[in-house]
C-alpha cells in the first residue's frame, strides 16, 4: 500500500498549522509523516522539506513556536484589497483558467518586490536540510510565462531551495523564481492543493491550511480530483483547520507573528482529530 501526503499552501501560518497538525496526529496515534509520497505546494513545499530533512516532528514543531529556533521571515507589505481587486479582474476577463494563470504570471513578473536572493534567503533557512530526501517528494510551481504547471523532483536537476522558493513565489508579493531560463510563480495559482499529482497512491491524506475552496478558478477542483482518486481505488481523507486554527491563522497567513498561535491551534486539533478515510 502506498500512503501520500499531500500539502497545501497558505503561508507561514500555513506552514506552522501544518506542521502543528502532524505533530497532534501523531500525538494521537495517527502519525502520517512517514508517507512514502509527498506532494507540497507553496507552503506545503515547505513543510514537505522539512519532513525530509532527517528532524523529527517535535524538533520541526519548536522550530515554529521557539522564537530561538523560528526561521528569519520577511514580513509581507500587501495590499490584501488591491491585489484582490486585481486577481478578480482577472478572472472575470480571461476565458480560461490557463489564462487566468498567464495573466497572474505577468502581473508578478511586473510587481515590485523584495530581490530573488533576499527572498531565496528566508527559504534556505526554513529547510533544516538543502538535500532531495530518500523518499518521492513533488513540489508543485506555475511557469509564470506559459502558465503550465512545473512538478519539480530529485531528479529534476533542481535544487531544493529553489524548487521551494518556486512553489512559494506568491504572485504580487514575492519574486517570481529564476530557474534556468525560466520563471516559476507558487503552485497554488494552478491548484492550492494539487493533489491530483498523488494520483495511483492507495491511500490519501490532504491537508489544507486554507480550506478546500480554490482561490482561483482550476482545472482540478480538489472536490472533483478527490472524487477522482476515490473512483480509481484509493481511500482519501481531506484536512482543514477547524475554528480555532482558522482564528490562529488569522486574516494574513503570511504574518510571521502567526506562527506560534497556528502551530499550536493545528497540535490541539490534530490531538482531537480521528482521520475518517474514505473510499468512493
Amino acid at each position: 500500500m502506498t500512503e501520500a501526503l499531500v500539502l497545501g499552501g497558505g503561508g507561514v501560518a500555513g506552514v506552522a498549522w501544518t506542521t502543528g497538525l502532524l505533530a497532534g496526529l501523531a500525538d494521537a496515534g495517527q502519525d502520517v509523516s512517514g508517507a512514502e509520497l509527498i506532494v507540497g505546494t507553496s507552503a506545503g513545499s515547505t513543510v514537505a522539506a522539512q519532513l525530509g530533512s532527517g528532524l523529527g516532528l517535535e524538533e520541526l514543531y519548536a522550530r515554529q513556536v521557539e522564537p530561538g529556533l523560528q526561521a528569519v521571515e520577511i514580513m509581507a507589505e500587501v495590499d490584501l484589497a488591491g491585489l484582490g481587486s486585481g486577481v478578480a479582474a482577472i478572472v472575470q476577463t480571461a476565458a480560461s483558467a490557463l489564462e487566468i494563470r498567464r495573466a497572474v504570471g505577468r502581473l508578478a513578473l511586473e510587481a515590485d518586490t523584495v530581490p530573488e536572493s533576499e527572498r531565496r534567503a528566508v527559504i534556505e533557512s526554513r529547510l533544516p536540510s538543502h538535500e532531495w530526501p530518500a523518499r518521492t517528494l513533488k513540489i508543485v510551481a506555475v511557469d509564470a510565462e506559459s502558465g503550465e504547471p512545473r512538478v519539480f523532483e530529485h531528479t529534476s536537476g533542481v535544487s531544493l531551495v529553489d524548487a521551494v522558493a518556486a512553489s512559494c513565489a506568491v504572485p504580487g508579493v514575492w519574486p517570481p523564481v529564476t530557474i534556468g531560463e525560466r520563471r516559476y510563480l507558487d503552485g497554488s495559482v494552478r491548484s492550492h492543493a494539487n493533489a491530483d499529482y498523488a494520483a495511483g497512491a492507495s491511500r490519501v491524506l490532504v491537508v489544507v491550511p486554507m480550506g478546500q475552496l480554490s482561490l482561483l478558478p482550476s482545472e482540478k477542483p480538489l472536490a472533483g480530483t478527490v472524487e477522482e482518486l476515490r473512483v480509481c481505488g484509493a481511500a482519501v481523507a481531506v484536512v482543514e483547520p477547524d475554528e480555532a486554527s482558522r482564528q490562529a491563522i488569522g486574516v494574513n497567513a503570511l504574518d510571521p507573528s502567526t506562527r506560534r498561535p497556528a502551530a499550536e491551534a493545528g497540535r490541539a486539533q490534530g490531538r482531537g482529530l480521528e482521520i475518517k478515510w474514505k473510499k468512493a
